[in-house]
């Protein structure tokens, strides 16, 4: 047992300080507005909290009014990932497109204009940018949150996209160290495995969270990855020789040098706590290194945050977690939220409102076998649809029906699925050129090299009906096909607008 030297409340404040939960509804309940007096100093905001801009600022308004020092985290990374515009989609296009456009001039603007926009809806801390490195194309759950696959252009742009975003003053927190590019498993689900030696991390994996650290990025977000070349028993947010030793550890020694707040991945996914359990896993990730933990994605309720409060003091107690290691982390939480206190919150940065389209027009790339012309009558859009994995959710919409509607009014649209196929890639095409009917048919697409079915469907559709024009709002992996083929780099709003603009030559 551990000789407890600082006051229970002390202890109990500081096991608060260092969680980051979310909670349900559009108003903030009682419960967390108690918690708040008693010493929380995060909030994480989700798509269920958020109806409007004013709302949310109404929202974030009242929480400060119980803590002033307030830290309240979202996760907006735009493009697919969105929790500002969650049932709209994307006023920005996310990272994959501004990859594809390699101006990080651009990406600087874009993360400027979003976190002013965060800042004025009183949104201090994004997790993001994504600095993941997406080295593997049947990576289920990165694909185009990521800059792309060289690690120099997603180094860059990283930077970029951290100096951005802190300039409107929101502290970025990049993620996912040390990286999840080149995993087949969504940590959502289950613990992926990287089995890349220790070389090829440090020229692959941490090149872009070393840029981000020499941007200066307030925090960095772990990943619930196994990579025995750093630690064969435990996955990064729990293991030592990930945090405390490679990303805390000065450069001399072989680390990143990383002084700002370590937040670990949302601590009830399944490849942490199907193994560990959320009580025994945010006393691992603290006593490995970690500052805050971040829970309320899947859970968010007071019992969750009043578990892992009071089981941080019980590890305390029981002598499994150095209470100066809780002091400290807790420390670390408060010098970020005195930070963004005096970053000013987005004070004197104009206004920039196009700048998403702007990104998402540059982006997109357009190929086609054969000459094609203008849509100018209303088409029949046929979205093959994949199932959304729980980062990007499935609540907001993609594809661009919706916007070449606003061009060709008329235009229909029908949803096919794995579901659809399995009773055979023929009956699905009938069914699709039935409905279709002599309208130009318009096939959009989402990561077609990873869906064998949606291949399939493609390629039976475009046998029977070549002039089809195909959107392909995913990693483009595969060769170009259709007439014409689009390419958008990811499904955010803007994304659909660039293609419909492109599909029909108007731009209002």
């Amino acid at each position: 047992m551990t000789t407890v030297s600082r006051s229970a409340d002390t202890l109990t404040r500081d096991a608060l300080a260092v969680l980051q939960p979310g909670f349900t509804g559009t108003t903030a309940p009682d419960w967390l507005l108690h918690r708040l007096d008693e010493g929380l100093t995060t909030v994480a905001l989700f798509g269920r909290n958020v109806h409007d801009a004013a709302q949310l600022a109404a929202l974030t308004g009242r929480l400060r009014e119980a803590r002033p020092d307030l830290l309240v985290a979202i996760d907006e990374e735009g493009g697919d990932v969105t929790r500002l515009e969650v049932r709209g989609g994307s006023s920005f296009p996310g990272n994959l497109a501004l990859g594809a456009v390699d101006d990080p001039d651009l990406t600087r603007a874009v993360a400027r204009e979003l976190g002013r926009r965060l800042a004025d809806c009183g949104i201090n801390v994004n997790w993001a940018p994504s600095a993941d490195v997406n080295s593997n194309p049947a990576n289920p759950v990165i694909g185009v949150r990521s800059f792309g696959a060289d690690p120099a252009l997603v180094a860059r742009h990283t930077a970029a996209y951290v100096q951005g975003l802190q300039s409107a003053g929101v502290a970025a927190c990049t993620k996912h160290f040390p990286g999840h590019g080149d995993t087949d498993t969504d940590s959502h689900h289950d613990l992926p495995r990287i089995t890349a030696d220790l070389t090829t991390l440090r020229e692959r994996e941490l090149v872009p969270f070393r840029a981000a650290v020499a941007a200066g990025t307030r925090a960095v977000m772990s990943a619930h990855i196994l990579l025995p070349a750093l630690d064969t028993e435990r996955p990064a947010t729990l293991s030592p020789a990930a945090l405390h030793g490679l990303l805390r550890a000065p450069a001399t020694e072989g680390g990143l040098g990383f002084d700002g707040l370590i937040v670990t991945d949302g601590i009830e996914m399944r490849a942490i706590a199907a193994a560990y359990g959320i009580e025994r896993g945010s006393v691992l990730a603290l006593a490995a290194g970690a500052d805050a933990i971040c829970v309320g994605g899947g859970l968010a309720d007071e019992d969750t945050v009043l578990r892992l409060r009071d089981a941080l003091v019980r590890a305390v107690r029981d002598g499994e977690l150095p209470e100066e290691r809780l002091a400290d982390a807790a420390a670390r939480v408060r010098t970020l939220a005195h930070w963004t206190r005096d970053a000013g919150a987005g004070e004197g940065t104009a206004p920039a409102p196009g700048i998403g389209l702007t990104a998402a027009r540059r982006a997109l790339r357009l190929t086609s076998a054969t000459p094609h012309e203008p849509l100018t009558r209303p088409a029949y859009v046929a979205a093959f649809t994949p199932l959304a994995n729980i980062a990007v959710g499935d609540e907001t919409p993609w594809g661009i029906a919706a916007e070449l509607s606003r061009l060709l009014p008329g235009t229909e649209t029908g949803a096919y699925t794995a579901e659809d196929a399995a009773a055979g890639t023929r009956a699905l095409v009938d069914t699709l050129l039935a409905a279709a009917g002599d309208r130009p048919v318009v096939a959009v697409v989402r990561d077609l090299h990873r869906h064998p079915w949606m291949a399939d469907a493609l390629h039976a559709l475009l046998a029977a009906r070549p002039r089809t024009a195909v959107v392909e709002m995913g990693v483009p992996q595969t060769p170009p096909q259709g007439t014409p083929h689009l390419a958008t780099h990811g499904a955010a709003r803007v994304c659909s607008q660039a293609a419909a603009e492109a599909l029909t030559g108007i731009r209002p």
